[in-house]
């Protein structure tokens, strides 16, 4: 099993790790900060380093298989036991832990007219997108909400990430945000709580305090449907 760095600091930006399996251009490794792709979120990129001769490989995608994480190089030439530094795109990971952070001051903000749950999420280093069940939905509304936002970023509030036990999690209303989806099967879930507005069953990565995140900016809005009101906003 990987051990995930990254759930622990998500401002480390680099490490030491052994490859642990290599299936050609997919390595997995005994530990990484490296990202995986999941919960909507993209995946970090970066660099392997050998140890023993500083050959450079470019982490060009990562992905979660089973308790592992893989990553996906841009060559062969590693090998099980090879000793490595990690180094992963700080650029892209800070934008992308901003963008995440925002979006759940967005999530708490649509909770103001009522249980609004997601219906779909993607953020990517240029912007993010989330599709809610929203009733009321127009740009001048939308609009709104973003100012309210922005509002509360200047606050900056506490972002803190913890564990819980996973029964105790579940007594707490809206732990899980995302429509239609379970609990992960695990005795702990890992939460993230934005002190005095939010709190939600989360893997990803977080800025620590609102003002990190800057101003939040709507890109645009479209009508996918019934339950898919889809919002696309960034960070500047």
């Amino acid at each position: 099993m990987t051990e995930k760095l990254f759930l622990e600091n998500s401002y480390l930006k680099e490490f030491q790790a052994i490859v642990t399996n290599v299936q050609d251009k997919y390595i997995i490794l005994d530990k990484t900060l490296f990202y995986p792709k999941s919960g909507g979120q993209a995946n970090d990129t970066g660099t392997l380093t050998r140890i023993n001769d500083n050959k450079e490989f470019q982490v060009v995608f990562v992905a979660k298989i089973n308790d592992d994480v893989s990553h996906e190089i841009n060559e062969a030439g590693l090998n099980i036991r090879d000793k490595v530094i990690g180094r992963i795109n700080w650029e892209r990971r800070y934008k992308l832990m901003k963008l995440h952070t925002a979006a759940h001051i967005l999530d708490a903000v649509f909770q103001e007219d009522g249980e609004v749950l997601i219906t779909g999420n993607e953020l990517n280093e240029d912007k993010g997108r989330i599709d809610f069940n929203l009733k009321d939905f127009s740009k001048e509304k939308v609009q709104d909400y973003i100012d309210k936002a922005n509002e509360i970023i200047k606050k900056d509030l506490e972002v803190k990430n913890y564990y819980l036990k996973k029964e105790d999690a579940m007594k707490i209303p809206g732990i899980v945000k995302l429509a239609k989806a379970a609990p992960p099967n695990l005795p702990e879930l890992r939460i993230t709580e934005i002190s005095t507005l939010d709190i939600q069953a989360d893997a990803g990565t977080h800025v620590k305090s609102l003002k990190e995140i800057g101003k939040i900016i709507l890109l645009g809005i479209e009508n996918k449907g019934k339950d898919r009101k889809r919002v696309y906003f960034d960070v500047v």
